[in-house]
């Protein structure tokens, strides 16, 4: 099929063209099915045979798929799953992936974003090599580590008088307004009750799903944003200001880790360089925030 004549497919087999037009014979009858027209002294594809030839060439790419797994294996080049919040999707995981692909080049990294309780079930399945929350809980059948602590921020567009203040506070956040995330999200529930505890009115204009689409409304000067560290240093150069908030409102990553999978060095030499990358981003956050 793939040479075009018997001739050519006896050359590639390294054998005669009679045992070739054997072999075929022979196929077709123990499978009852008719593979050629024989015109001609050629040969040529029926239905049947085409169609058949199709679950040949699947079958020969598994066989390929799994010689080539074998080698990554053997030569380290091999894949890594890892289940996260999306947010770790869009700042943590591209510094740390970024680093780590090129000392690791080879290795092919699958990243599935999933929110929490799903994304802890899945890593009590033993689904995925390595998962990252924020929930400090222990899911069962894992092991967690915290791996990065810090505090929310404030995101500010560069042009906002808060800017010239290292440091805000609720009462500077009066009757401005707020680029929120949605008012079922813990962080924004803390931030709620601290402005009502300070008495402190402000105005929502946009609610939205994520930290970075946050960012992105801070950035055409709809409002002043509370979120997570990680994003808003992604950020840091791209048209937003950061500054501390005067109330901590606390924020970690925790490694999840499956307890019944066994962990692969290829995993392993990940969660060192990511606990590397973090120490860096915190120091960065320190730098930056004063």
């Amino acid at each position: 099929m793939t040479t075009g004549s018997v001739t050519k497919a006896a050359a590639l087999l390294k054998t005669s063209q009679p045992t070739v037009s054997r072999e075929i014979a022979r196929f077709e009858h123990v499978l009852g099915l008719k593979l050629f027209e024989r015109t001609q002294a050629r040969l040529q594809p029926t239905t049947q045979g085409l169609s058949l030839f199709e679950e040949v060439k699947t079958s020969y790419y598994g066989l390929e798929r799994i010689h080539n797994a074998a080698q990554s294996i053997k030569n380290f080049q091999s894949s890594l799953t890892i289940a996260c919040l999306p947010a770790f999707s869009q700042s943590l995981l591209p510094y740390v992936c970024g680093r780590f692909i090129n000392a690791f080049p080879e290795v092919n990294i699958n990243i599935t974003p999933q929110e929490s309780p799903l994304l802890e079930e899945w890593m009590t399945a033993q689904r995925y090599d390595l998962g990252l929350t924020e929930n400090s809980e222990t899911p069962p059948g894992t092991r967690c580590e915290n791996i990065f602590t810090g505090d929310e921020v404030c995101v500010l567009p560069l042009s906002h008088p808060l800017c010239d203040k290292k440091v805000i506070t609720p009462l500077d956040m009066a009757g401005i307004n707020m680029v929120s995330l949605s008012g079922q999200d813990p962080y924004r529930i803390i931030f709620d009750k601290i402005l009502a505890d300070a008495q402190v009115k402000t105005r929502t204009v946009v609610e939205t799903h994520s930290a970075a689409a946050v960012c992105f409304f801070v950035q055409q000067n709809v409002g002043v944003g509370i979120i997570n560290p990680l994003t808003a240093l992604s950020f840091a150069d791209q048209g937003v200001c950061l500054r501390r908030f005067s109330i901590s409102i606390p924020f970690s990553v925790n490694l999840i880790r499956p307890l019944y999978r066994p962990q692969t060095p290829v995993a392993t030499a990940f969660i060192d360089e990511m606990k590397l990358s973090s120490d860096e981003l915190h120091q960065q956050l320190h730098t930056l925030l004063g």
